[in-house]
């Protein structure tokens, strides 16, 4: 097998980054059809399309994210080898983009992502988002999973692996009763308000289910779409707020909150959303690996 060209390879970074051919022929006083012939080069070396073309814009394959990953280092260590030499040295770190509902619990996030966290030679980047552009995110290869408290819908197009990593409970907490009376579910909330989650979480739905079947009609204080806003209400709040536990953990310890009661048969899954990859990211199958059942 022949040997990398590295002229090839700093051709092809040069225009991952600028993401047109144009503004990296500019960049590198080169024309644009002698750089186009250098990237076809590199992808006949490599036997893989690095880009593909949408309207005017390059968009990099599956193997050009991970090409462009490895360009990277590559060109990171030449600098890191002049700063070592300069006295000025520096570490290369491996990467892992995370891509995170806003409805989803922190605390989750954190205990999913802890092996890594803290690690000199890993840099995490995690990005908060709706589920539509997380998952545009995941397929045009920016993300490398996405974690979600909902399965996400699969077709030929989108041929995504849901790994349900965890099901938590679901319950009504809040402050201490004044009166130390036990909680019943579902009389009280027909007088006890309550924070909910937005329509567009799955267990607001199943909850109002739940509380249409009993004919009963809460008092509704507030609809919050981000689990760490409604984790401060709760703390703030006279009534009581639909939540897993998980959510509201820290409270829970140091009963600031108290968990009422356990919602029946209502749960929260917790998914690693990750596309099928010829070339999946090793620190992604680490974290992985601590959940058997995926």
């Amino acid at each position: 097998m022949a040997s990398l060209n590295f002229n090839h390879l700093r051709y092809f970074w040069a225009v991952a980054h600028a993401g047109n051919l144009t503004r990296a022929a500019e960049q590198m006083n080169l024309s644009q059809s002698a750089l186009s012939v250098q990237i076809q080069k590199l992808e006949h070396q490599m036997g893989h399309a690095l880009f593909d073309r949408v309207g005017r814009r390059l968009v990099l394959t599956e193997a050009g994210q991970i090409a462009l990953d490895y360009a990277d280092t590559v060109f990171e260590a030449g600098d890191e080898l002049m700063s070592t030499l300069q006295g000025r040295p520096a570490a290369s770190r491996q990467v892992l983009r995370v891509g995170a509902l806003t409805t989803l619990s922190r605390n989750f996030q954190l205990e999913f992502l802890r092996p890594l966290v803290g690690r000199a030679d890993i840099e995490l980047i995690v990005r908060s988002g709706v589920t539509r552009d997380l998952l545009a995110q995941l397929e045009a290869h920016a993300l490398d999973v996405v974690l979600s408290n909902s399965a996400a819908q699969r077709d030929a197009h989108r041929p995504f692996r849901n790994l349900l990593l965890d099901q938590q409970p679901v319950s009504l907490v809040g402050r201490p009763r004044p009166d130390g009376a036990p909680f019943r579910f579902p009389e009280d909330l027909r007088s006890t308000p309550i924070l909910l989650p937005s329509l567009d979480s799955d267990i607001r739905v199943a909850f109002d289910q739940v509380l249409d079947l009993a004919g009963v009609r809460p008092i509704i204080l507030a609809e919050v779409d981000d689990m760490a806003m409604l984790r401060l209400l709760a703390r703030e709040s006279d009534g009581v707020t639909l939540v897993p536990p998980i959510v509201v953990r820290d409270e829970l310890d140091t009963g600031v909150l108290v968990e009422h009661c356990r919602v029946p048969q209502l749960a929260e899954g917790f998914y690693a959303i990750a596309p099928n990859r010829r070339f999946p990211n090793p620190l992604l199958g680490e974290l992985l690996a601590r959940y058997p059942q995926t």
